[in-house]
Formats: C-alpha cells, sequence, structure tokens
C-alpha cells in the first residue's frame, strides 16, 4: 500500500503536459510578460542661479533660462501632461520699492521643444516671443496632449524683464517655477 501511495503521489507531481494536437492542427501555448512602469513623471530644471543679462533702467533684459525636461516613465495608455510656469519678483537690498522688479514686468515664453522622445503630440505653451506670458499667474509652459508609453520633452525658455525706469543698481534675484501634473 505505502508504494501504491509512492505512485500516486509522483504522478502528481509531474508537470501537465502542454496542447496535444494532431496532424495538420494548431497547437497554441500562452505566453505572458509584465512591463513595469519606471520612475513616474518629473520635471528637471537648470541649477541656479542662471545670469540672464543686465541692462539700464527702462530697458529690457532677457535670456534663456536653459534647459528644462518632463520625464515621463508611468508606461500610461494616456500619457498625457501639462508643465506650469510661475515666477515671483525680483528684489535687490531691502526689496524696497525701487529694489523691485514686480511679476508683471517678467514674462516667459518656452519656445519649440529641443528634443522629445515617444509619441504623441507635444505643445509649447509660448512658441515665441509674440506669445510671451506675464508671470503674474501661473501659464502653460508645455504640454502632451495625445500618446501613450514613455515620453520626454525638453525646452529651453526665455524670460524677459522689462525693468523699471525707478529701478535701483543692483544684482536682482527672483525664480522662475516649473512644475508638472
Amino acid at each position: 500500500m505505502g508504494a501504491a501511495a509512492a505512485m500516486v503521489s509522483t504522478v502528481l507531481a509531474v508537470p501537465s503536459a502542454a496542447d496535444t494536437c494532431g496532424p495538420s492542427t494548431t497547437c497554441a501555448t500562452t505566453v505572458t510578460f509584465t512591463v513595469t512602469a519606471g520612475s513616474g513623471l518629473e520635471i528637471s530644471t537648470p541649477d541656479g542661479p542662471v545670469d540672464i543679462g543686465s541692462g539700464a533702467p527702462g530697458t529690457q533684459i532677457s535670456g534663456q533660462l536653459g534647459a528644462v525636461t518632463v520625464s515621463d516613465e508611468r508606461a500610461a495608455l494616456t500619457a498625457t501632461w501639462t508643465a506650469t510656469v510661475s515666477g515671483t519678483a525680483f528684489t535687490t537690498g531691502g526689496g524696497t520699492g525701487a529694489e523691485t522688479v514686480p511679476t508683471t514686468a517678467v514674462s516667459y515664453w518656452s519656445g519649440p521643444a529641443t528634443a522629445t522622445t515617444g509619441d504623441g503630440t507635444f505643445v509649447p505653451g509660448q512658441p515665441d516671443a509674440a506669445s510671451a506670458e506675464v508671470l503674474d499667474e501661473p501659464y502653460t509652459a508645455f504640454s502632451k496632449t495625445t500618446g501613450a508609453g514613455d515620453n520626454s520633452a525638453t525646452w529651453n525658455p526665455t524670460v524677459v524683464i522689462d525693468v523699471p525706469a525707478q529701478a535701483v543698481a543692483g544684482t536682482y534675484t527672483g525664480t522662475v517655477n516649473h512644475s508638472v501634473a
């Protein structure tokens, strides 16, 4: 009886066989694999401070910030996103009225993408200088409106400062903030 039990046990331990098919018949084997998502949705910006130049009171100063990149590694079926830009006032010294350039005097334009990966439609928020937005409130800097899977977009935005006529001499500091969702 012990030998019979051992034999049954051995028979049960044998893996099940694949389909068995006769001549001129297709045998199918189901195969699976898993696609994993990466680190998610991220935005990277240049390390600061970024010096965009100099100019006298009543003039305009402009310069590029450097590469801003959105990396989307969510491996999503609908891989869309919107990058938003906002800014702060720029100040020097004690930040008095004459030592402040308000956000209403700070403009931004994204320009076109300098590089993209993945499929879909990448849309600059401000494709050219004529489309520049005043940074007194948040605006769309760049977006991806269609497509699936991993993707990325890089652009090199320009910041334009309308220096007030009453501005005093000094190095002014402020921030341009980017986020993505």
